[in-house]
């Protein structure tokens, strides 16, 4: 148990400093916001160019893995929005938002971190697959079916043509283009480029838990209760048992890879949750449920990572 302390430990203590220093006000929302837009614009970016130049592209191309973790993803996405819509009679884009707090992970800000001081190296490689994931089909459907609820007389062509302009300028996906286009080149980076890459993306999992951290204080819960519950369980036990039963269907998927797809599942949803959900009218809940998730993480991720270290399936030391 202490060594699962070891890891799980300086992760929230990170996210801990996050929000004494927004409470103690040695930073204000402002500020925040501007090393948020640091870790999103240039440090995670410059893990996934990393991630990618560092191994061959047949390596960090894994069909299997993205379909897998996609289908697990999609399920838990497919489930929750039929919760909503059939059993609790709730609108579209209502059911499209809280069924993306179920299946969108914070790959980048709290998935990373974990991954990468229990797994090591293979961390980032798998942030750039889930990073596809979650950013070419989950996030879109539920944007997509969310605006399409609104009735707000755009058409499905305006919501899909507004959705991939969003995408083109999305600095993740645009890191992955420049990835995947320099790996496939073979060429390698100049040195100080490769430096300053690398410095980057140093700075992307401890940044990016400070963030979080600050993000938390001043959200405050009330009369949520059974929509909160609803969709942090949704995510933190919903949707990693099911990517772990998508990748159970298929065979000769290599351990490690398993135990971090599992480990990326159990992270809470993405940060962006409350923004995504202002435009419908649920930043309130999106906020809420973002906090109760990640501080309930705390218990779910040293769970699973007890698991993986006790069960012979995931064969990871």
């Amino acid at each position: 148990m202490l060594d699962i302390l070891a890891i799980t430990t300086p992760i929230f203590l990170i996210i801990g400093l996050g929000y004494l220093a927004r409470a103690g006000r040695l930073l204000d929302q402002q500020a925040l916001q501007g090393i948020g837009t640091f870790v999103l614009y240039f440090a995670l970016p410059a893990l996934v160019i990393r991630a990618l130049t560092e191994n061959p592209l047949g390596e960090v191309f894994d069909p299997d893995y993205l379909l897998a973790y996609g289908a697990g993803s999609l399920a838990a996405f497919a489930l929750g929005l039929g919760l909503t819509l059939r059993i609790e009679r709730k609108p579209l884009s209502e059911g499209a938002i809280q069924a993306l707090g179920m299946s969108v992970s914070n790959s980048g800000f709290i998935g990373y971190p974990v991954v990468a001081m229990a797994l090591g190296p293979p961390a980032a490689v798998l942030l750039a697959l889930n990073m596809m994931i979650e950013n070419l089909l989950i996030i879109p459907l539920a944007l997509i079916l969310a605006e399409l609820g609104r009735q707000a007389g755009n058409g499905l062509r305006d919501t899909l043509r507004q959705t991939v302009m969003r995408l083109v300028r999305n600095p993740i996906l645009i890191g992955l283009a420049i990835g995947v286009l320099l790996s496939a080149s073979g060429q390698p980076l100049p040195t100080p480029l490769a430096k300053v890459i690398d410095m980057l993306a140093g700075a992307s999992g401890p940044a990016a838990l400070f963030v979080i951290g600050g993000s938390l204080y001043g959200l405050r819960p009330h009369g949520m209760a059974l929509d909160m519950s609803q969709i942090a369980i949704g995510k933190l036990v919903l949707h990693p048992l099911l990517v772990l039963g998508a990748f159970l269907l298929l065979p000769g998927i290599d351990p490690l890879r398993i135990a971090g797809a599992l480990l990326f599942a159990s992270a809470p949803m993405v940060s962006v949750y409350p923004l995504l959900g202002q435009r419908f009218g649920l930043d309130d809940i999106a906020a809420a449920t973002l906090m109760v998730s990640t501080l309930a993480s705390f218990v779910t991720i040293s769970l699973v990572l007890w698991l993986i270290q006790h069960i012979d399936l995931f064969a990871v030391s």
